[in-house]
């Protein structure tokens, strides 16, 4: 993993002001999709790709690659255009998102888009297929990792608890999963629908180190991250607590934007707006 400095968190910042700013853009476009999630997620996705993951973009089928796998495949606008800043195609294809004939679904299909490590859509598979990945490294003697991205709400199908105490069994220490802790789901607020605390609890008894971080912070992004794959005998459970909506104060928190695009061109400039506010505040932070 590089080295961390101030420069390279001012350009994480920056790079994931980008893509928040893509992420309404290309939603405005397709006239649906989802919101919240994506934008929560922004920072994660950034760190990822422009510090953390193993992966190159010329060659996305590089056999040493780390492996990542989007369960809560909704939130794929966020991937997308994270992909798409990182290299894997151009920035303009973004507004083709939800077309018909378009690389960009609105759920990611392995098949039609390089870089992709699986279809998904049902929620509460990705953990089964990441769990087949990493024991599929182990059986091959291989150094990647295999990392998946999980939404708190997807923690309510049953399937999930059936992959992580396989691989608490197995004790798959080149297994990290990322929990989306961001209280809300389609229909609510996660602990009015299902109240899933305590979490850490859970996973601990399932034999999974558990590591809490700031999913808006890069320094605890990147270090929680760091800190899984010094994890021995043991997969890991990052729970990382994020705002849905962020950067978009009249939105944030609010679970009716769980599925919900801009409706007219006037909100989506409003929320660039209230993006840009933001990257304004950040900028002075720093000086």
């Amino acid at each position: 993993m590089q080295h961390l400095d101030d420069e390279k968190i001012k350009f994480l910042e920056s790079t994931a002001q980008q893509i928040r700013e893509d992420i309404i853009a290309m939603l405005l476009a397709a006239g649906s999709g989802h919101t919240a999630g994506p934008l929560g997620m922004v920072d994660v996705f950034t760190a990822l790709y422009f510090h953390i993951l193993r992966h190159d973009s010329a060659n996305p089928q590089w056999e040493d690659r780390d492996r990542l796998i989007l369960s809560n495949g909704h939130i794929c606008p966020v991937l997308y255009a994270t992909m798409a800043r990182a290299g894997y195609f151009a920035p303009d294809e973004l507004k083709t998102l939800r077309k018909f004939g378009s690389r960009l679904q609105g759920h990611p299909h392995r098949m039609m888009l390089a870089g992709l490590e699986t279809s998904s859509g049902p929620l509460g598979c990705g953990t089964s297929q990441a769990v087949g990945m990493a024991i599929a490294a182990r059986m091959d003697k291989k150094k990647w990792q295999v990392y998946a991205l999980l939404g708190d709400g997807e923690l309510d199908a049953g399937n999930n608890w059936e992959a992580f105490m396989l691989a608490g069994k197995l004790k798959l220490d080149n297994l990290t999963i990322l929990i989306d802790r961001n209280n809300i789901q389609i229909d609510g607020m996660t602990e009015d629908i299902m109240p899933m605390e305590p979490i850490r609890a859970k996973f601990e008894a399932f034999n999974w180190h558990v590591i809490d971080i700031n999913g808006h912070d890069f320094y605890d992004i990147i270090n929680g991250f760091a800190m899984a794959k010094g994890i021995y005998e043991k997969p890991v459970c990052i729970i990382s607590h994020n705002i849905p909506g962020k950067g978009i104060e009249s939105i944030e928190f609010d679970f009716a934007w769980h599925g919900m695009p801009p409706k007219d061109a006037a909100q989506a400039d409003d929320f660039l707006n209230q993006l840009r506010t933001l990257k304004g505040k950040i900028k002075s932070e720093h000086e």
